[in-house]
Order: structure tokens, then C-alpha cells, then sequence
């Protein structure tokens, strides 16, 4: 239901006004559509009441940039809200890597090192989980540890804008907050625009156009619109792509 929903949301701009009854191809894989559905209810069932959770979002794009499952919350008949493409949230250590892409564009590489200690940025200190620290580390095992005084050290170096800059080029559509603490993810996005920006990583650095619909015909089997992938847009250095990739299967 929540994909109906955002797929009739979207005809009108595919099609203009809808007058009559059509048959909409989507890119939805239905047995990983159902396999999604249930994952979300079982996670919201087994751990729901001990995290204070009621409710879920998944995505799922493949490389050319088609859906193939999104689900908006763990029961369409109590919350019609989609939080998958609606909700925005802090993605938290999910942003780092396009704080650790930023860097890599501007000269570093994995095996760079840097301290992993205590850092002050003005007024605030961003702290490593639980407290702890490894001292001199690679840029692949901060990331793999996810080390927020790292990732704070980086955009201290990198720039906050470059982060930002980064992040909207790789498919992240929501503002983002130019400021230091965009490290640790604190500018909302949806889960729809997050999942979308990881597929140039997984595209050698290409950026597909995300999408829904593949096909739209009359009843009578007139097409009044086809989905043309058109050209992907390169928006990494390949070896950047192959420098993160390699950073991100330690993690």
C-alpha cells in the first residue's frame, strides 16, 4: 500500500491527469516486497517494546536505481504515513561515509592516519562510543569502528560544505546543515534518499535516476510512458569508489 500510494502521487507528473483506468508496471519485486513486509513486523514484534519502537522503514534499490521493495511502517491500516520516502530522521553513523568519500576525494587514502583522541571543535566535543579511544588509526579502521572523533577531525579538515557538496551529489535531496557536527549525521534525510545515495558505491560510481514505474498503459494497450534509464551520471572518481569499497567491507 505505501508503494500505491507514492506510485499514484507520482503519475500525474508521468502522465498528466489520470482520466481512465491504466496498468502501472512497477519496478517492485513482490516476493521480496513480502519478505520486507514481514521482516519490519517480526523486527517490531521481537524488539519493538524493549527499544520503544512502534514502528519501521526498509528500502531496497538495485544498480540501475528501481525500487525493489519499500515498506512505510509496520501497518498500513493503523498509519497510512510513509517513512521510508517521509520521514526524516537523523541518519547518524549511516552519513559517515560521505564524510570519509570527502576526504578521499581530497587527497587521502585508507591507510591515512590520525588520532583517535578526545577533540574539542569550539563549544562542542563529540565523544566515541562509550567512551573509548584507540589512539593512531587508519581512516579504514575509524571507519570500520566508527570513530566519531575522526569523523569530526575530517570534516575539520575537509570542510563541512565539501561534506554537504558530497552528500547531494551522490543522491541525498534533503538541506543539510553546513556545520561540524554533520559528522555524526545530524541532518535529517528519508531512508528512501540514504538508500539511494549508497548506489553509486555500488555502481563503480554512476548515479541512476531512482524510480517506481516502469511502464504505463491505457486498457486498451496504448503506452503512455516507458521508463528510459537514459545515461547514468559518474559521480566518483572510480578509484575513490574502489577505495571506499574496500573501507567499508572492514566495517
Amino acid at each position: 500500500h505505501y508503494v500505491a500510494d507514492r506510485i499514484v502521487e507520482e503519475l500525474p507528473g508521468l502522465i498528466g491527469e489520470v482520466r481512465e483506468d491504466l496498468v502501472v508496471e512497477t519496478t517492485v519485486d513482490l516476493s521480496l516486497q513480502k519478505l520486507a513486509e514481514a521482516s519490519i513486523r517480526r523486527l517490531i514484534e521481537e524488539s519493538g517494546k524493549k527499544l520503544s519502537v512502534s514502528q519501521g522503514a526498509l528500502v531496497s534499490i538495485d544498480n540501475t536505481g528501481a525500487v525493489r521493495a519499500m515498506v512505510g511502517g509496520a501497518d498500513y491500516a493503523n498509519s497510512q504515513f510513509d517513512r521510508a520516502s517521509e520521514a526524516r530522521r537523523q541518519p547518524g553513523s549511516a552519513f559517515k561515509p560521505f564524510v570519509f568519500l570527502a576526504a578521499l576525494e581530497q587527497g587521502r587514502t585508507p591507510g591515512s592516519v590520525r588520532n583517535d583522541a578526545p577533540v574539542k571543535i569550539g563549544k562542542w566535543t563529540p565523544d566515541n562510543y562509550k567512551g573509548k579511544y584507540f589512539g593512531k588509526v587508519t581512516l579504514t579502521t575509524a571507519l570500520a569502528k566508527s570513530l566519531n572523533s575522526v569523523a569530526a577531525q575530517l570534516v575539520m579538515e575537509v570542510g563541512p560544505e565539501a561534506v554537504v557538496e558530497t552528500a547531494h551529489r551522490m543522491g541525498i535531496e534533503s538541506d543539510l546543515i553546513a556545520n561540524q557536527s554533520i559528522a555524526l549525521g545530524t541532518s535529517e534525510v528519508t531512508p528512501l534518499e540514504l538508500t539511494a545515495a549508497y548506489v553509486p558505491l555500488a555502481n563503480g560510481g554512476y548515479r541512476p535516476d531512482v524510480h517506481f514505474v516502469t511502464k504505463v498503459t491505457t486498457a486498451s494497450g496504448e503506452v503512455l510512458y516507458e521508463h528510459n534509464p537514459g545515461r547514468m551520471k559518474r559521480v566518483l572518481n572510480p578509484r575513490v569508489v574502489g577505495m571506499m569499497n574496500s573501507m567499508m567491507r572492514a566495517t
